[in-house]
């Protein structure tokens, strides 16, 4: 074997990607010493996309002062790319970790941290801006942090609406402070679903529930959400709320959409364009992928589906190596993957799994390698 690449992605809770590649080519280089090893850690755009992109490219990360979910004071870091470029996650400002368990209330959750993010990036001449959106703790249809750049939202009586909960008397779409930004750059968000903004499918039916959201509180969110698409479309003339993706992150996207002509893209397949990731199959014998867990979502457009799918493509021989295989993994076969294993021993309690990842995944590695020698 004269090349293999490792292009895994983060085990969440336990190894960041860049960690789980570098115990993967640890083991390659041992067993195979005559091989060039490549360690490509991706990640799908939504948590860990900063350290991915910033390790394979090169940049900076740029700390500011900005909010919490909840409007308390954080200090929250983006990267800045050497091409001039931003990389923002969503979840830097408005992720699930930044609240307590009894915190989590997607009607009273807002983005505006991750405006102050974005406005940043725009304040220092930053293009494009790239936002990964995923891990939020909010479904605000994007209000809150469309406020931080001067759009203000308007009930019939004037007032403004500032909360998730209250998108259903949104009235109006002021756009008179936010004209003066005047940012002719490009601002590209990141997702890995392609759910719409409303509906049965939509941001707060399928994701609000892991945000906190009670059934009643879901019924409210969707209405808001219907009610403030509605008034964009009057405002912009843009029918966006069935777009595919939309729903992402609470429809963090529509007003940026609407009114800055942002665009909506597959992370993993932007990032791994990024990354040059078919350059680096040159020459490849095997790419090892891989993530926390692999079941049947992860063939939905999950990183490990966009590695396998663009390796085997290639023609080039695909293993994934998981913490653990639930329910449907074997679905990720059908995109070319010829070996599937799993990283947890049988019998082990998932606590100890967690605890116990490197070293689950070094054995893993090195007995998957070794049968192929």
């Amino acid at each position: 074997m004269k090349k293999i690449v490792i292009a895994a992605d983060s085990f969440k809770g336990s190894l960041t990607a860049a960690e789980a590649c570098e115990i993967i080519a640890r083991e390659a280089r041992l067993l195979f010493p005559q091989a060039e090893v490549i360690e490509l850690p991706v990640a799908d755009g939504g948590e860990g996309l900063v350290p991915v992109v910033l390790q394979n490219l090169g940049g900076e990360l740029r700390t500011i002062r900005s909010h919490d979910p909840l409007g308390r004071p954080i200090h929250a870091a983006y990267a800045r790319l050497e091409s001039g470029a931003a990389v923002i996650e969503m979840a830097a400002a408005a992720g699930l970790p930044l609240l307590s368990k009894t915190e989590l209330d997607p009607t009273k959750t807002s983005t505006v941290g991750v405006g102050e993010l974005i406005l940043d990036a725009i304040e220092s001449g930053a293009n494009p801006i790239l936002v990964g959106l995923g891990g939020s703790a909010t479904v605000d249809g994007g209000v809150g942090a469309a406020r931080a750049l001067g759009m203000r939202f308007l009930d019939r009586w004037g007032g403004a609406v500032t909360s998730a909960g209250e998108l259903s008397s949104i009235a109006e779409v002021d756009l008179l402070e936010f004209s003066s930004l005047n940012y002719a750059g490009k601002i590209i968000f990141l997702t890995d679903v392609n759910n719409p903004l409303c509906g049965a499918n939509g941001a707060a039916a399928v994701f609000g529930p892991q945000k906190g959201a009670s059934p009643a509180q879901v019924a409210q969110l969707d209405q808001g959400l219907g009610r403030l698409a509605a008034v964009v479309a009057r405002t912009s003339g843009l029918e966006l709320k069935d777009l595919p993706g939309m729903g992402a992150a609470g429809g963090f996207a529509l007003p940026f959409v609407a009114f800055m002509g942002a665009e909506l893209r597959g992370g993993i397949d932007f990032v791994l364009d990024l990354l040059e990731f078919e350059r680096k199959l040159v020459g490849t014998d095997l790419v090892i992928t891989g993530e926390g867990r692999t079941d049947a979502q992860s063939a939905m457009g999950k990183a490990i589906s966009a590695v396998s799918r663009r390796a085997s493509a290639a023609g080039v021989r695909v293993a994934v190596i998981s913490g653990a295989l639930g329910e449907g993994a074997e679905r990720i076969l059908e995109l070319g993957v010829s070996d599937l294993v799993q990283a947890m021993p049988e019998g082990q309690a998932l606590e100890d799994a967690m605890a116990n990842a490197a070293d689950n995944l070094a054995a893993a590695a090195r007995g998957y390698l070794a049968a192929l020698m």
